[in-house]
């Protein structure tokens, strides 16, 4: 509310040409019988009110009809449109911790806020087992949301009739994941991969030391035998001289 009085005297110097008055008053009244505290802000013009605000259900009050200007909301509106009319589409995806746990769809990257994600079984919104998370902010501006489902008690070849559906306000196209076993990012197929890598890891250690023992047992068979390990040498005789 700080701003207002910059707003609307700036909007009567674009409005009207000439010399007036605006006058802008504003403050707080507390009743010593009841204990109430009330506000009042009021915009006068030329002398007289212009524009009152009632602080209880923070509504303006135009007691001149000169108040209620349409060129001015359109003007603001033009300046925030590229803002009002932004949408972006989210990045859809379906995840699940594991077989047994339930299955979220989750939406990133959206804008506005305005907007409605729910599960679909042939062509029809369910309810039962369903449980929506709030919209919540990213860093960049955007929005994120998830919608999770119970299905541990449906048969694996019926979860494809199930389908995520997320809805933008300002967008006529949906987007829609059918739930297929190949689109599940899961962590047990995260799991089986680092399993694999291990044990692929573990197989070429063993490769490179079983062929480091071969080359080394022939090379040792190889090299001639040291002194110690050979035979005694041959003795010699001197004989005494005459």
């Amino acid at each position: 509310m700080r701003n207002k009085p910059n707003l609307f005297s700036s909007s009567f110097y674009l409005c009207l040409s000439g010399v007036h008055v605006v006058q802008v008053m504003y403050g707080c009244e507390w009743d010593d019988e009841t204990q109430k505290v009330t506000g009042y802000r009021q915009f006068g013009y030329d002398g007289e009110d212009f524009l009152t605000l009632n602080t209880e259900t923070n509504t303006w009050i135009a007691p001149q009809p000169q108040a209620i200007c349409p060129e001015w909301l359109k003007k603001y509106v033009g300046y925030g449109r590229s803002s009002l009319m932004r949408t972006e589409r989210p990045s859809v995806s379906v995840l699940q911790k594991s077989s047994s746990s339930p299955i979220s769809c989750f939406a990133t990257g959206f804008y506005p806020n305005r907007a409605e994600m729910f599960w679909r079984k042939d062509g029809e919104e369910i309810h039962d087992g369903v449980e929506k998370g709030e919209i919540v902010p990213n860093n960049d501006g955007t929005f994120q949301m998830s919608v999770h489902i119970d299905l541990s008690s449906v048969p694996t070849e019926d979860r494809n009739k199930y389908e995520c559906v997320f809805q933008l306000s300002g967008d006529k196209e949906d987007v829609t994941n059918r739930l297929e076993k190949t689109r599940i990012l899961t962590n047990e197929s995260n799991i089986s991969i680092v399993i694999i890598l291990v044990v692929a890891a573990v197989a070429v250690l063993g490769l490179i030391a079983v062929i480091g023992f071969i080359v080394y047992k022939k090379m040792n068979a190889k090299r001639p035998p040291s002194p110690v390990n050979g035979p005694p040498p041959e003795e010699t005789q001197f004989l005494p001289q005459t």
